[in-house]
Parts: structure tokens; sequence; C-alpha cells
């Protein structure tokens, strides 16, 4: 599936006018368009249980359950693709959590998202590394990143969100509290507390702490 096709067929809610719909809709092109990040596509299975969800002809709960037992029926097919069942198991979640109006400024909400998304599809999901990584990473042109020492990560996560808990936006123009905001974020995203799905969780954590 080319992103265009999902992409016009979700922006078509929207262009509706409906704000459930486009609610909902923004939801699903957001959790999707996360694991593109990644280079995941979602099937087309996936795109119907979204359209179907938006349209309210199920829940957010029903639509995570039929992902579920899609892939349960399809376990010992030679068809599936393990990337493709990620990108649709972690979509659905990420559009549950995004509808969700629960949260907690903690880095253990940070840890819980890393968990309800990753679950039985990252077998360390919920966990802070207990190894260091470098990578090299395609957003910045291929340059070698180094990340947090294992040993170091709660300590730095409890120090940058006791700053950011301690720091107030109040007169600060729109240029100057973005600034400010992009600084905690790539903080978190630099930290690099899990083995994978970082720049996913980071994201749905900082979606919601936005929406606080």
């Amino acid at each position: 599936m080319t992103d265009m096709n999902w992409n016009l067929e979700l922006n078509e809610y929207i262009r509706q006018g409906e704000p459930d719909k486009v609610e909902k809709s923004n939801a699903w092109k957001t959790a999707i368009g996360l694991q593109d990040v990644d280079g995941l596509k979602p099937s087309r299975y996936l795109i119907e249980t979204a359209k179907d969800h938006i349209e309210g002809k199920i829940s957010i709960s029903e639509a995570d359950r039929l992902i579920s037992s899609y892939y349960k029926e399809r376990k010992d097919s030679a068809g599936v693709e393990a990337d493709t069942k990620e990108a649709d198991i972690v979509s659905v979640r990420i559009a549950k959590l995004l509808g969700e109006k629960t949260f907690q400024f903690s880095p253990v909400e940070l840890q819980n998202i890393h968990r309800k998304l990753f679950e039985g599809v990252l077998h360390y999901a919920g966990r802070i590394r207990d190894y260091n990584i470098t990578k090299n990473e395609w957003v910045l042109k291929g340059d070698t990143v180094l990340y947090a020492s294992f040993d170091s990560i709660r300590a730095t996560l409890d120090y940058d969100f006791s700053q950011e808990k301690n720091f107030s936006y109040k007169g600060l123009n729109i240029h100057e509290a973005i600034r400010h905001f992009a600084k905690f974020t790539s903080g978190i995203w630099q930290i690099h507390p899990f083995g994978e799905g970082n720049t996913r969780s980071t994201a749905v954590f900082i979606i919601k702490y936005l929406k606080t």
C-alpha cells in the first residue's frame, strides 16, 4: 500500500469536518505515520479497520481485538510479514492511547506507554535498557548517535522531567515556547531509554503531554 492511498482515504474524513471523525482520523494518521518513521507499512486490513472505527461502526477496543485476532489466525502463515504485523498492532495501540484522556507527567508514564505499545511485539516492552547502544540515524544523514549510558538513564530522565516540571512557559512568545519544548523532547529521545521503539513512544508521550 502506498502512503498516498491511506493518506487520501483518511484525509477524506477530515475534509468532511465532523469533529468526532476528524479527531479519530487524526489519531490514526499519526499512528500510521509514526510507523513510517521506522519504515513500517500497514496492511489493507488495518486501514479498513481504522475506517470502520472512524465511521463509528466499531469501538477502538473492538478495532484492537480485530487486529489481534487477525494475526492470531495468520501466525502460521508464511505470508505474514513481521514488519507489517508490527505496524498494524502498534498503530491500533497508538490510536487507542491518543484517544484516552488519562496522562501523568513522569518517566513511569513513558515506560507504561512503551509497554502498552510493544507488549507481545518486543520482549523488553516497558523495560529500561541495560546495555549501551549506538545507531546510524537516517534523520541525521547516517551520522552515528551516542545515546545515554544505560547506567545513567533513570537519573537523566528524572533530571529532565524535574526541570520541565518546574519550568514556566508563562511570558514566553510562541517561538521561545516551541524552542524550549523541542529541547525537552529531543532530550528524551537522545536518552533513548529503550532498546527499540523510542521514537514512537516519545512521540505518543509528547502528544499526550501537549493535550494536558
